[in-house]
């Protein structure tokens, strides 16, 4: 906006200047013109004056050769014909051509005449008031102080125009970053609210008072707007918080429980049964207040990304999580994307794949394998990386529904997980899609932003999972 603004003051300026400064200088070109032509004439007439009163009075010729004489001090030409079209005063310089029969033509009408080119103005003019006229004069002066007069004259008028043109130029510059600095920190403002950033505000002090006002009403809505997601996040983690204390003393209790009812060869299968089944809703309850806290974290976070080497980071979670994988008879593997580097925020990938490979080792039965691929694509300036099981997967209806909180699409999952890493690639500028594994399964596609060609991932030393759940269930 700060260059359309100067660009369009520019314009009006020079719309304005061409209208001005044009038609005064045709103006002045014009009158300078008149000007050397009446002077002009008035010579011619003083010389033929003189000549007149030789060539019809018969008085001696004396003024006449005096006036030719000061013609030739001053760099004029003259050429004084009598009556009869003889040659009868002259000045060492000749004028310049004339049209054929000028002379003639002068001498029986009586009518001047003139002819001017670039370098000299020849003036053709009878002696005597009389038809025909008594003699012929001609004479011609140079213009070359008239072109050096014009020349001037559009000279300073340029440099003028200029000058304006520059005045006009820094005025407007500083008059669109007067008004366009303040916008664009509002949108700068604007921008990293809408990526995140709560605490974004725009400057209140620059600009004319309609875009400060704009600012300040901004900075309201973004202060509003803090406060309502700062409480409902505090509300989240306060009730994860508080509900973690009498959760875990509930599941030490029916741990107890269901000790003793073990130990008591007389206790009923149906009491052992449903501490079990206690048992399993008291883990389903901690995941989820687990799973609240672990959301709470992930949206008040504003990434800041960095280059990230995916085939690094795919190793070390797989390193971290084969003991497990281990332990549930399950195949991790890696596949492609060696170098391919990513922009993502500081462990952001790491808590990703943490969700998404326990999601996958809780629904793949024994013996399977889940499978880590990357891709490139070039043209889109994107990373696949996909996560695909041969668990039970999801239908239609449970994939369009997994992304949301509390809804992970199968009975056991906290419906969290899934939602986690949604918002995570989210955050990042990419997209989480969800599919069929051909011949079973749930395969989980993320499409992250590429770095740069030029960007190289800082070294990443092996750390344990940062899961933002302890136990996910599957595919949730």
């Amino acid at each position: 906006m700060t260059r359309r603004i100067a660009l369009s003051v520019l314009a009006l300026v020079v719309a304005l200047l061409v209208l001005a400064v044009v038609p005064l200088g045709i103006s002045m070109t014009q009158r300078e013109n008149d000007s050397f032509r009446e002077e002009t004439a008035a010579k011619a007439r003083t010389i033929a004056s003189a000549a007149e009163e030789h060539l019809s009075d018969n008085r001696p010729d004396t003024d006449a050769r005096e006036q030719i004489e000061a013609a030739t001090d001053a760099g004029d030409c003259a050429q004084v014909y009598d009556a009869h079209g003889a040659l009868f005063l002259t000045t060492p310089c000749k004028a310049g051509p004339l049209p054929a029969g000028a002379v003639a033509e002068v001498q029986r009408t009586g009518q001047s005449q003139t002819v001017q080119d670039d370098s000299r103005m020849a003036m053709v003019v009878p002696v005597g008031d009389s038809v025909p006229a008594s003699g012929v004069l001609v004479f011609s002066r140079s213009t070359d102080d008239l072109n050096d007069q014009l020349l001037a004259i559009w000279g300073w008028l340029s440099l003028c125009g200029l000058g304006a043109l520059v005045a006009s130029m820094l005025v407007a510059t500083r008059l669109a970053r007067w008004v366009g600095r303040p916008l664009v920190s509002l949108d700068d403002a604007a921008a990293r609210l809408g990526e995140g950033d709560l605490t974004a505000r725009a400057e209140v002090t620059q600009g004319p008072p309609e875009v400060r006002r704009l600012a300040a009403t901004f900075n309201s809505m973004a202060a509003r707007t803090e406060n309502l997601i700062h409480g409902h996040r505090a509300v989240i983690a306060d009730v994860s918080h508080q509900l973690r204390t009498p959760l875990t003393a509930l599941r030490l209790r029916l741990d107890l429980l269901a000790a003793d009812a073990a130990a008591d060869p007389e206790g009923e299968d149906d009491t052992a049964h449903e501490l079990a089944g206690a048992q399993e809703e008291i883990a389903r309850l901690s995941r989820m207040v687990d799973g609240l806290l672990a959301v709470a974290r992930a949206e008040n976070a504003v990434p800041r990304q960095s280059s990230v080497r995916v085939d690094q980071v795919v190793a070390d979670r797989i390193a971290a999580w084969q003991p497990v994988a281990d332990e549930r008879e399950t195949r991790l593997r890696p596949r492609g994307g060696h170098g391919v580097i990513v922009s993502l925020g500081e462990g952001d990938l790491e808590q990703i794949l943490d969700n998404l490979i326990a999601n996958a080792l809780e629904a793949v039965p024994a013996g399977g394998s889940v499978e880590l691929v990357t891709s490139r694509d070039a043209e889109r300036g994107e990373v696949r990386l996909s996560v695909v099981d041969h668990g039970p997967g999801m239908d239609q209806d449970a994939r369009e529904r997994a992304f949301r909180r509390f809804d992970s699409g199968r009975e056991s999952g906290t419906g969290l997980g899934l939602a986690i890493v949604h918002r995570l690639v989210t955050a990042n500028g990419g997209r989480a899609e969800l599919e069929q594994t051909p011949g079973g399964g749930l395969t989980v596609h993320l499409l992250l932003p590429a770095a740069p060609p030029e960007a190289r991932a800082p070294r990443r030393d092996r750390r344990p999972p940062r899961s933002g759940l302890s136990n996910p269930g599957p595919n949730g």
